[in-house]
């Protein structure tokens, strides 16, 4: 298996350089050259595997022979090893819970498949690796939690400064050792292009031997497309159709539910359910993909403004837009409708969301109710406290995962939006 950029399919690397590098020399993102499909038997009888054993299968068909079966089954075995529950709401709609992680959200599947990855690549290597990650919220915190003390592996997060909830904040400004964390004055969209940036450095990419953890880094989709399966394993009438309704900042977990589904995944469509950072569903409806800038909101893991992914969605249907359409409904709420969505599904099925799942919640609800309608719960409540309690009048139990971190000392690096500022800091660090 080759992997292919999506701004010239015949530059194609193995997955080493995909990973290692995460940008293609012609700055487009990898993707696998062939999507190749699930064996029709394990469709058949998925509810006889685990969780560790179906993602084996499927990473099998996106990793191909990169990686020898036993090291891969060793890999996922490490990584895969919390579950992905279907919480049924009523008969037909139910959460996908991804927050069973360490970090307690849907990122730690990718971040822990990454660095496991990556240690597995450079194992023999004698020099070491930079992660540089920017983060809207959840991705700091699991690429943090999944790098932590990886030989060869230092992390560099930068982060929007007052952007980020206090508990986000903690998960990735609190580990030390071999993870940094950056504080931006700036926005998500701010931070992610002085990632890009240095990365278009080649001068500053030879010293320090860049490689992403953001959703750009094919490494952190292959994982996602495993819990796509296992909520299709846990659905109790599969002979109804399925939808996904997907909340979306920067595309990677909605464009990882695209390609389970060209791998044969029974899914009539998925919702791109944004904020109002909806460049995404104003594309699904006019044709014209139109970045802004991002604006802040409660929901702020999806205050994206120009998702990086896109550019993959484009390129799994040969940027056609009707065809598109034909998988991808699209769907955003303001803050005070998130927050009426909140308040809706606990007061209806005494169920808490967060931000986020909320606006997965409520574009599951303006769906056929005879169909079998799933939106993902990407974070624990808790890494939102203050609006859900305001917005639901009550106290949520913190679990110990996140209490064990809120009493440490914060350490962060200050800088402005200014890409020298950046260079210099990661030059001397």
């Amino acid at each position: 298996m080759l992997y292919y950029s999506t701004n010239d399919f015949n530059n194609k690397v193995d997955l080493k350089e995909a990973v290692l590098s995460s940008l293609a020399s012609d700055k487009g993102l990898y993707m696998p050259e062939v999507i190749l499909p699930v064996d029709a038997d394990i469709l058949k009888n998925i509810e006889l595997l685990s969780f560790q054993e179906l993602s084996y299968e499927i990473a099998s068909k996106l990793i191909g022979d990169n990686i020898p079966k036993s090291d891969l089954r060793r890999i996922i075995n490490e990584t895969i090893n919390f579950d992905a529950p279907l919480v049924y709401l009523d008969d037909t709609l139910a959460s996908l819970e991804l927050w069973h992680g360490e970090s307690m959200a849907f990122k730690d599947f990718g971040a822990r498949f990454m660095s496991r990855l990556m240690n597995y690549f450079i194992r023999n290597e004698n020099k070491e690796y930079t992660v540089l990650v920017a983060t809207s919220g959840d991705t700091g915190g699991a690429v943090a939690a999944g790098f932590y003390n990886t030989p060869g592996i230092r992390v560099v997060i930068l982060y929007p400064s007052g952007r980020v909830s206090e508990i986000q904040e903690k998960q990735l400004t609190t580990w030390g050792n071999n993870i940094t964390a950056i504080e931006v004055s700036g926005s998500f969209d701010d931070c992610q292009a002085l990632v890009k940036r240095a990365f278009l450095d080649t001068s500053l990419d030879k010293k320090l031997n860049l490689s992403s953890a953001n959703s750009i880094n094919i490494a952190r989709l292959i994982p996602q497309t495993f819990y796509y399966f296992e909520a299709y394993k846990q659905i109790r009438d599969n002979t109804k159709p399925l939808i996904f309704a997907v909340p979306s900042g920067n595309f990677g977990n909605l464009t990882a539910g695209l390609i389970a589904k060209k791998m044969g995944l029974p899914v009539d469509y998925f919702v791109a359910a944004t904020n109002i950072n909806h460049v995404v569903p104003d594309y699904l409806t006019t044709g014209t993909f139109d970045p802004v800038p991002s604006r802040a909101t409660i929901s702020n893991a999806m205050d994206v403004g120009n998702p990086s992914n896109f550019t993959r969605i484009l390129s799994l249907y040969g940027s056609t837009w009707n065809k598109i359409r034909k998988d991808i409904k699209g769907f955003w709420l303001d803050d005070d409708n998130t927050k009426k969505s909140m308040l809706e599904a606990y007061k209806k099925y005494h169920y808490i969301t967060d931000p986020h799942g909320a606006i997965g919640f409520a574009a599951c609800n303006c769906e056929d109710q005879n169909t079998n309608r799933v939106f993902l719960e990407t974070a624990h409540p808790c890494k939102f406290l203050n609006v859900v309690e305001e917005t639901l009048g009550i106290t949520i139990e913190i679990p110990e995962k996140i209490t064990s971190i809120m009493n440490k000392s914060k350490t962060a690096h200050q800088i402005e939006n200014v890409y020298s500022e950046l260079k210099d800091f990661l030059l001397t660090f």
